[in-house]
């Protein structure tokens, strides 16, 4: 039973969860058999137990139906109802926490049943429910559309003369809902042919960026505004003014869209930045480290409570280039608990031997990376590179060299779990790292040809240390 599909939705209930589950299933309205409500009873016992044991479908009927012999297409619908309970449960769940639906939906009800009483102190509870909104999405303006519109259907069954209020308030709601989704698509099928060299259909996108662009009143609107500043970074990088009109916008008004939305607002301008980044304008490494700095200021980055340890780690590497050692160890102290546990204990030794290894504490950092090893690749591989760069560092040839000979090795053994790419700049990095130990001092010919082979290898994990190294060694 533990790989069945009801065992382990109940598995990933709490006791709350539970509760209400329990409550819902009794409940008459919903369920009138006592065998499904017996059935929940007998799973959630065994998942509360210590260690659950492995419960046979015979020994479980025997509890259901303890005169009865075993009926097998009997049993698996008993699992079916229950299923059908437990999902209607969730679903039941999500409307309550729902107010805006729920009171159009008592709108729809009441005008179903031409409750004229009811008319106005639903419309009034409706309206009253979507003025609590905090978010001003897209969402906002489509829920204000959908009162705005039973509102129109209520006048309609009592044969009134609509208002032109309320038909203004109707066609403005749907076109700024209208306008603001048509910008977020449009602004993903940007980024969506840059990356996959596809195009994708983009009805009236010219038309209503024409529109936007002669309407100040719609300007005005995050959720149109911001949209129209992502298209603008897009289809112009080098206007670098989009960019920071765009980041305004941001530390103004993200607290205004949904978490998911608003995070995936601030990918745009990130890569905006990874992409100057890459042409060489290490100005923008402050702007991506501001960007994260706001997403972390406003909980926008923590998904669930958490942060990604890619992020985590991302952070770390940026904050470190730019020299803000403590901001960075007492940002790993702070929000290490905020990782998802499964990472934490990996992602903090990883990344405060980053930081040591900036700041030149090579012992803390072989105190940090020399006994573990990462069941992340990303993590391995960093961790490799930098004892490389922290033996050498120390003078510690004999390690060194066995560490080269076995992340060679290593390298070779994961050709199906690492890139290819990412696979060479590793080994680049051994192969120089090599060189590197059999330079004399002053060997002033087999320098500038290692200098030479670096500039020239387009991909090369820790080039920018080789070249310090390399600079030593003229020196």
């Amino acid at each position: 039973m533990y790989n069945s599909k009801l065992y382990t939705i109940l598995q990933h209930f709490d006791k709350y969860e539970q509760n209400r589950c329990r409550k819902y299933i009794q409940s008459p309205y919903f369920n009138r058999s006592e065998e499904l409500l017996n059935l929940f009873e007998i799973f959630i016992a065994d998942i509360n137990r210590p260690k659950p044991r492995s419960l046979e479908r015979e020994e479980i009927w025997k509890k259901l139906q303890p005169k009865k012999k075993y009926d097998d297409v009997r049993f698996r619908k008993y699992c079916s109802d229950l299923l059908k309970l437990v999902e209607g449960f969730l679903a039941q769940e999500v409307y309550e926490s729902r107010k805006i639906e729920k009171s159009i939906d008592l709108i729809d009800a009441v005008g179903k049943k031409k409750l004229e009483k009811l008319y106005e102190s639903s419309m009034r509870s409706a309206r009253k429910a979507i003025t609590q909104l905090k978010e001003r999405s897209a969402l906002f303006y489509l829920k204000n559309y959908e009162v705005e519109n039973k509102s129109y259907e209520l006048a309609e069954n009592k044969h009134e003369r609509i208002i032109k209020k309320n038909i203004d308030s109707l066609n403005y709601n749907l076109d700024v809902f209208y306008m603001s989704e048509k910008l977020r698509f449009y602004c993903s099928a940007i980024q969506y042919k840059l990356f996959t060299k596809q195009s994708s259909n983009t009805f009236f996108f010219e038309e209503i960026l024409k529109h936007i662009r002669n309407d100040q009143e719609l300007m005005k609107i995050p959720a149109i505004s911001i949209y129209y500043k992502i298209s603008l970074i897009q289809k112009e990088p080098e206007n670098i003014n989009s960019y920071y009109q765009l980041k305004t916008l941001l530390e103004q008004h993200a607290l205004e869209f949904p978490q998911l939305e608003a995070m995936n607002i601030y990918v745009y301008a990130i890569n905006y930045c990874i992409g100057h980044i890459n042409k060489g304008d290490q100005k923008f490494l402050n702007e991506f480290f501001e960007l994260h700095e706001d997403l972390i200021k406003k909980e926008i980055i923590f998904v669930n409570g958490e942060l990604s340890p890619w992020n985590f780690k991302n952070i770390v590497a940026v904050a470190l280039r730019l020299g803000k050692y403590s901001w960075t160890e007492n940002f790993i102290h702070s929000y290490n608990d905020r990782l998802p546990e499964a990472f934490r204990d990996n992602a903090i030794t990883f990344n405060l031997a980053q930081v040591y290894f900036h700041q030149k504490q090579h012992d803390k950092v072989l105190e940090q990376l020399r006994n573990v090893e990462y069941e992340d690749i990303a993590y391995n591989l960093g961790s490799k590179a930098m004892l490389i760069s922290t033996y050498y560092e120390m003078d510690e040839v004999e390690p060194l060299y066995s560490l080269l000979e076995s992340f060679r090795t290593y390298l070779n053994r994961h050709k199906h779990d690492i890139s290819q790419n990412r696979r060479q700049n590793h080994a680049n990095l051994i192969k120089f790292t090599k060189r590197l130990l059999r330079i004399m001092p002053g060997d002033n010919r087999s320098i500038e040809k290692l200098k030479i082979e670096i500039n020239e290898t387009k991909n090369v994990t820790g080039a920018k240390w080789l070249k310090e190294k390399i600079v030593e060694l003229e020196g």
